[in-house]
């Protein structure tokens, strides 16, 4: 079994990831403006501008992800992992703007039918797009599967909206080239933004969970307790209480134990307990308090 992944090495895989979003938004800036220079198609300026705002979002996320990493600190004792929730509300609030925006120009296209350009710069600087585009989100999620950084999920997922904008526009184009069907930019348009509003809905309900200090997945809560209580001195763990915060997890709960032992004998029983849920969960921060057995004020879960 591979054992799992130090917080120093979750760190460094979102601070990677987050410097590849800087610099493939700044590639695509630079692809855009010569395309642009060279073309003065307003439709490359428009596309320009968005990844101006990527470039922009992109750098909110690679400062939030460095500094929810930064251990804890005189003003804040239990970290500052939020940073990464702030992050990913702004990057949802992007998605949902996308959303809103390629929407309203999807029904104005159902509505009101236009031609669609299709200069074979625009095609190229499209390509080029898609490919790094696809490349980065690949990457992200590779990360995301690996640490719980909701920045790097709101980042990701605004990106998705970009490639899927990127898409349509592309199939649009090969749809009126080979069929001469101008209704299919538009209808993919508007599925695609119905398909971005519910991934901007998902982006603000992760957000919102750890600065609402929700808990934990039902299975890590259990995988969790179960370390805890991984001792036959342990007659059990109530008032188990789990939060997420950025990169790292939050764990209290309350021990039962033999009323008759010693202070030094319960803390190397916590203590051994504590080191079983750091194994597997790296990034924990686990405070424990003892009850003697048969003592406990509200031995609830």
């Amino acid at each position: 079994m591979t054992a799992p992944a130090s917080p120093a090495e979750l760190a460094a895989l979102t601070r990677r990831v987050t410097a590849l979003s800087v610099g493939t938004a700044a590639i695509l800036i630079v692809i855009k403006g010569g395309a642009w220079l060279a073309s003065g198609s307003l439709a490359m300026l428009a596309s320009l501008a968005d990844s101006g705002l990527d470039l922009v979002a992109s750098l909110i996320t690679f400062f939030a992800v460095r500094y929810a990493a930064e251990p804890p600190d005189a003003e804040h004792r239990f970290g500052h992992g939020k940073a990464e929730a702030f992050s990913s509300l702004i990057q949802g609030g992007l998605v949902f703007a996308s959303a809103a925006l390629i929407g309203r120009e999807a029904i104005d296209g159902l509505l009101h039918p236009k031609p669609v350009e299709h200069s074979v710069w625009g095609i190229g600087v499209m390509i080029v797009s898609i490919g790094l585009t696809l490349a980065l989100i690949r990457a992200q999620a590779a990360v995301m599967a690996k640490t719980r950084s909701v920045a790097v999920a709101g980042d990701h997922a605004h990106y998705a909206a970009d490639l899927a904008s990127n898409a349509v526009t592309l199939a649009g184009l090969a749809a009126v080239a080979l069929l001469g069907w101008t209704w299919v930019d538009a209808a993919a348009g508007l599925a695609v933004a119905a398909w971005l509003l519910w991934g901007a809905v998902g982006v603000f309900r992760q957000a919102a969970d750890q600065l609402m200090d929700h808990e934990l997945p039902v299975e890590e809560r259990e995988a969790i307790l179960a370390l805890l209580v991984d001792d036959p001195r342990i007659g059990g763990v109530h008032q188990l209480r789990t939060r997420a915060a950025g990169p790292n997890i939050h764990v209290q709960g309350h021990m039962d134990l033999a009323a008759g032992q010693t202070l030094a004998q319960a803390h190397a029983v916590m203590s051994a307990a504590e080191d079983r849920v750091k194994a597997a969960f790296p990034s924990a921060d686990v405070l424990l308090h003892p009850d003697p057995r048969g003592h406990s004020e509200n031995p609830s879960p």
